[in-house]
């Protein structure tokens, strides 16, 4: 495979066996997923399911800002305004097969390492938070600002936000709110904190393991050796969730929706992270911040399997709506920052609407076959 491919897709061999590579190759949009890329690596992950000589999977991105920072919003705005109300050919297959490899991701037998240095946001999230063996560094910005551009978190989100403690998956997919290193620890979203500049040296000692056929033991040998790599608690940036969870607890604890989004705007505070957050949530959507909690309450006690066929429906039925298209100009084509939202608050959007967003488009789920 060329060195401008936007997978690197190689095989290096090790003490026992190889170690499958998989780096997102497009640093100059921060490695943000294409439906080639999201294929790149279904079909890769899907050979080296049943090839026993891949004992183990470490997956990167190129350069220093990003791991990933979400899918490709751009392409999916156009093809949501090629067909306004759909179908949206390429965002929806988009969407299905993202979901589709993400469920192979947290469902995968052989260890996957993901070495999730810079920005992590939307899709990047989605691909670390399906690996077993997730790193985090103290670049590493996390955040899922759907709610800007009137999406939701996806990826699998309905999962890993509704296992949050004490709100604050509801509190990060309303408002957008940056995390770090720390914070992903704290939640659940990361395994080991290691410092940058041991990437390469914790690949040579993947590739030096004395690999078994036995999937479970080089789970094992992988968390021994990131263990060895891990960088002292004093090295990690401040944290933001746990030192602000007593307040996100009391921000989220409204009798409906609505009480939740008045608590968090009507935040006074001189806290430059809650207040990041607060201004994100004014200026987001009203509809997805309706769709948002509405997600997450009908997923909350959901399987895996369920929380993605259901984000499929979801994803689909969004992208076929003006109002996606309409956050995606104002954020990103036309820069203006002044979205045209259809509705002024969480309040004046019709229950029939919101209805709508989660009635299945089609005869049967894309999504349907995942096992």
């Amino acid at each position: 495979m060329s060195d401008d491919a936007p997978v690197l897709v190689s095989e290096l061999p090790a003490a026992s066996g190889a170690v499958g590579m998989l780096t997102l190759n497009v640093p100059r949009t921060l490695n943000s997923l294409t439906l080639e890329m999201v294929d790149l690596l279904q079909d890769a992950l899907d050979r080296w399911r049943n090839d026993d000589a891949i004992r183990a999977v470490f997956i990167a991105g190129a350069g220093e800002k990003a791991f990933c920072a979400g899918g490709d919003v751009q392409a999916l705005h156009a093809s949501a305004v090629k067909n306004p109300g759909g179908p949206c050919d390429y965002a929806e297959a988009f969407f299905a097969r993202e979901y589709r490899m993400n469920y192979t991701l947290h469902s995968y037998p052989k260890p996957i390492v993901c070495w999730g240095h810079g920005i992590v946001m939307g899709g990047g999230l989605g691909i670390m938070a399906g690996c077993r063996h997730r790193v985090v560094t103290a670049t590493t910005r996390i955040a899922m600002p759907e709610v800007t551009i009137a999406l939701f978190p996806d990826v699998g989100g309905s999962w890993f936000l509704n296992h949050m403690p004490c709100g604050a998956g509801r509190f990060l997919a309303l408002t957008a709110a940056n995390i770090n290193a720390a914070d992903a620890l704290f939640l659940g979203l990361a395994d080991r904190f290691i410092n940058a500049d041991r990437r390469d040296a914790v690949v040579e000692r993947l590739l030096a393991q004395p690999w078994t056929e036995d999937a479970t033991a080089n789970h094992g040998l992988v968390r021994h050796l990131l263990r060895e790599f891990e960088a002292g608690a004093d090295e990690l940036p401040p944290a933001q969730v746990q030192a602000h969870l007593d307040t996100i607890r009391r921000l989220t604890d409204g009798d409906d929706i609505h009480q939740v989004i008045d608590n968090i705007l009507a935040l006074d505070t001189d806290d430059k992270w809650l207040a990041k957050a607060r201004d994100a949530l004014a200026k987001g959507s009203p509809l997805a911040a309706r769709w948002i909690d509405r997600q997450l309450e009908q997923t909350r006690h959901a399987s895996l399997r369920e929380v993605f066929q259901a984000e499929v429906v979801l994803a689909t039925r969004i992208v076929r709506h003006p109002e996606f298209a309409e956050g995606v100009r104002a954020l990103l084509i036309d820069k203006d920052r002044q979205p045209a939202w259809q509705y002024e608050n969480s309040r004046a959007v019709p229950e029939s609407v919101l209805d709508g967003f989660f009635l299945p488009p089609w005869p049967q789920n894309p999504l349907a076959d995942l096992r």
